[in-house]
């Protein structure tokens, strides 16, 4: 799955577009290495956003399409949050 979708979908951005713009800009890196919207996730991806100041890292436990709001949390895991 595209990194902007995936953003969006499991609700850690909450439009595509802005996922878009922040990965364009170098604030998006996977697995240390800066990522292109394009970038492909696959679970087990750690996924670092700029949010600011602050840095929040999240490792993917899952891939799907689509998502009910209730269990967009449950695609990936906080390593560690911005503050």
């Amino acid at each position: 799955m595209r990194l902007d979708k995936f953003l969006k979908v499991s609700r850690v951005i909450k439009r595509r577009t802005v996922a878009n713009d922040i990965c364009q800009v170098g604030r998006v890196k996977i697995n240390g290495k800066d990522a292109k919207p394009s970038s492909t996730v696959k679970v087990g991806d750690r996924i670092d956003v700029t949010f600011g100041n602050g840095v929040t890292a999240i490792r993917v436990l899952a891939v799907k399409e689509t998502v009910k709001k209730e269990d967009a949390s449950s695609l990936y895991e906080i390593i560690t949050e911005a503050d």
